[in-house]
């Protein structure tokens, strides 16, 4: 193997890096999760990750509004998602693994609406 063929090689193994890091998990507690009920401000059906913004009464009566990652819209449609699934106003219970730092951002798991039905399922693990 010449020394182009390294070249080629260790350009590609690199150029990898950034996705293999994009797709981590990292900032998730795996082992816990945790149920956000509020109205959702704002879902963004786009690549390549979607997300809903849910505002939160806090204990203290603040409002607060929590972000949960979600899957690609093609997956999401696979499950039963579309673009309008849900939408700004909506009551929803959101289940998700928490932030490992505390912060009012999450994986979500689950959705479900005012009445208790599962939008689109569980994502599976």
């Amino acid at each position: 193997m010449g020394i182009r063929s390294y070249l080629i090689v260790a350009l590609l193994v690199a150029a990898g890096i950034p996705v293999v890091a994009h797709h981590s998990f990292a900032a998730f507690d795996q082992t816990r999760e945790v149920a956000i009920t509020g109205q959702v401000t704002q879902f963004q059906w786009t690549n390549p990750h979607s997300w809903l913004m849910v505002n939160v009464k806090g204990a203290n009566g603040q409002d607060e509004e929590w972000s949960f990652e979600m899957l690609s819209p093609n997956v999401l449609r696979r499950m039963g998602w579309t673009r309008g699934s849900v939408k700004f106003g909506d009551q929803v219970t959101v289940t998700a693994n928490p932030a490992k730092d505390g912060t009012h951002f999450g994986l979500m798991l689950t959705v479900l609406d005012a009445e208790g039905h599962a939008i689109g399922g569980k994502v599976p693990k």
